[in-house]
């Protein structure tokens, strides 16, 4: 019996002697898949200095080719670091008022950094205040599989040398494209005890 049954499988794993033509074959394109979602260190820092640098080409784009250009360098930045197409980011951002306090939408968070929109009548455009300068710092960072959070500070210095501190959380999360996006953006102005 276990001859028969060796023979057998032989006979099914056995590599034939004639191959077909290439010509003849058909390829199917299979999609890529990452295997490990889970999200490092590295890439959650490179996901906020990228944020940082992206902050700082708007602002340059402005100054450079003015505001149209610089609404597409911000629009461009906003599909690349921000999980909208996944759903409402919850952004909190620094300098916004109520009614348009949460930028839960792609057009909210466009008006916040670069202003100009009717419907977000205070936004000034935080990108366009001519940042030279910006170095998240990390007060902690927790992972958890595909997704992670910060909280930490954020060091601005504009033209003038003039600093800028804010607090900041941000909440990454691996899509399946292996893309770091962030879902989360809370930012407020640090607290400084009155005497």
């Amino acid at each position: 019996m276990k001859k028969v049954f060796l023979l057998f499988l032989s006979a099914v794993f056995a590599i034939p002697a004639y191959a077909a033509p290439a010509e003849n074959l058909a390829f199917v394109a299979q999609p890529h898949s990452i295997i490990n979602k889970t999200i490092s260190e590295n890439e959650v820092l490179n996901a906020q200095n990228q944020w940082c640098r992206s902050l700082l080409d708007i602002g340059n784009t402005y100054e450079q080719r003015g505001r149209k250009a610089a609404e597409k360098s911000a629009q461009k930045a906003i599909e690349d670091l921000y999980g909208y197409d996944m759903g409402p980011v919850l952004f909190k951002p620094t300098l916004s008022v109520k009614p348009q306090t949460f930028r839960t939408t792609p057009e909210g968070a466009l008006s916040y950094f670069v202003g100009g929109n009717k419907n977000f009548p205070t936004d000034k455009g935080f990108a366009l205040k001519g940042w030279t300068k910006c170095e998240p710092e990390n007060a902690a960072l927790f992972i958890s599989g595909n997704t992670a959070t910060t909280m930490g500070k954020v060091h601005f210095t504009n033209k003038d040398g003039h600093d800028v501190t804010v607090d900041k959380t941000w909440q990454f999360i691996k899509g399946d494209d292996g893309r770091i996006r962030i879902i989360l953006h809370h930012s407020s102005l640090e607290h400084t005890e009155q005497h």
